[in-house]
């Protein structure tokens, strides 16, 4: 089993938000591979399937960027997932726009959204992390995450989108570096 978790804010005015990149990610899979319904569990929205044979779920955590350890600590105590087999979709500052850098483990880099998994779960799990680049003007990180991204750059996140689908076969293997070096070259 396989859970790819999406990070993102829940409310209807964060839905373009640089921050929400998770939450784009997850919906772009459950279309792709029609997983089921989106259904509240877990303190998120929650979805299952099959991917390249193996049993998926999907959630977008509804519990606000800051405490998405949260809502991911409850589906694994409660599905008994292994922590290796998390694979999380989150916004980085220090990817370019429209790639991807993918890891196992490792710091947070003053991610919020990813701290707050840390604290709940460990480290132990894999992270597709996705750029949104660095501002061209001098502004609050915390406010450039929070700002939408521009009609071109929602092209740009809708191609990620279907790269990152039709590579999913390495990120399901947990190929990583392959499944990096597939989506960043299309």
């Amino acid at each position: 089993m396989i859970l790819f978790v999406g990070l993102g804010n829940p409310t209807p005015d964060s839905e373009n938000n640089r921050h929400n990149v998770g939450f784009k990610i997850i919906d772009a899979i459950n279309k792709k591979f029609s997983l089921s319904k989106q259904k509240p569990k877990f303190k998120g929205l929650l979805t299952t399937g099959n991917i390249e044979g193996k049993k998926v779920y999907a959630i977008k955590p509804l519990t606000f960027m800051n405490n998405s350890g949260i809502c991911i600590r409850e589906l694994l105590e409660y599905f008994k997932f292994d922590v290796e087999n998390v694979i999380v979709f989150h916004d980085d500052l220090d990817v370019e726009f429209g790639k991807i850098k993918t890891k196992f483990g490792g710091s947070n880099a003053g991610h919020n959204g990813v701290a707050s998994i840390d604290k709940f779960i460990g480290k132990d799990y894999s992270r597709v992390r996705i750029g949104i680049g660095k501002p061209k003007a001098p502004i609050e990180i915390s406010d450039y995450v929070l700002q939408n991204f521009d009609n071109d750059e929602l092209i740009g996140i809708d191609k990620i989108s279907q790269n990152i689908t039709e590579s999913i076969k390495e990120l399901v293997d947990k190929k990583l570096d392959l499944f990096s070096s597939t989506v960043n070259n299309k």
